[in-house]
């Protein structure tokens, strides 16, 4: 039996409709999902946030990253993209409205730089602040502190590292707030000392007072009490 227009219409219009939803799997005290949702919230772009068991993960999540089985996935209709750094890219280029990155392709180049620059340098502390104790942590501590003198020479070029917009960049290193002040509260100590890196303070008192950035951070008790249930 066929089926009636207005069935076909309803049919048609959820497609349609399903073509351009956007989905955001992930987990919430993770900095990369933060990343990404903060770029979507910038754009300006509505989406489902989705939270993720990551020790009972979803049919969804496995199906749409199978390959690493991690957040955050974004899902673009049915189309799923995973691994920050190439989901923040796909929401640039589907959504060129309020750029993050810039369009001299030198200056994109410089951008990804330092964006894997943070990550390679600063994730990796936090996991092992968070993994280590004695000479250890001290020894990761002093890294990121190398890394924060080498970030503070080339990196910030003005109020945001992306000028006076902020950038991809600035939203990698979102990880330098909330998350470096909350573990830095876990173990007592502080990773970003204002008199040392004034310019580096000084970006995160810049970055952090803009409203969207702010309310978008998770919960500053709940981050401090998962971070010292993992010490």
């Amino acid at each position: 039996m066929g089926a009636k227009n207005g069935e076909y219409e309803h049919d048609y219009s959820t497609m349609a409709k399903n073509e351009h939803k956007v989905r955001l799997l992930g987990a919430w005290a993770s900095p990369f999902v933060y990343r990404v949702g903060l770029a979507l919230k910038l754009k300006g772009i509505e989406y489902e946030y989705m939270e993720e068991d990551l020790k009972n993960k979803s049919p969804l999540l496995l199906e749409s990253n199978p390959i690493h089985k991690k957040v955050p996935v974004l899902i673009h209709g049915n189309n799923p993209v995973s691994e920050w750094v190439v989901i923040l890219e796909y929401i640039e280029e589907t959504w060129p409205e309020n750029h993050l990155m810039p369009q001299d392709p030198y200056d994109r180049a410089t951008t990804r730089f330092w964006s894997k620059f943070i990550d390679d340098k600063f994730i990796p502390t936090l996991g092992m602040v968070l993994k280590t104790q004695g000479e250890e942590q001290e020894k990761a501590m002093k890294e990121a502190e190398e890394a924060l003198k080498t970030l503070k020479r080339g990196g910030l070029k003005g109020k945001f590292f992306g000028g006076e917009a902020i950038s991809i960049v600035d939203i990698s290193a979102s990880c330098l707030s909330i998350w470096f002040e909350v573990l830095g509260e876990a173990i007592g100590t502080k990773f970003i000392d204002s008199e040392k890196f004034p310019l580096i303070s000084s970006w995160i008192e810049e970055f952090t007072s803009i409203d969207l950035v702010k309310e978008s951070f998770p919960p500053r008790d709940k981050l401090r009490a998962y971070h010292k249930s993992l010490l």
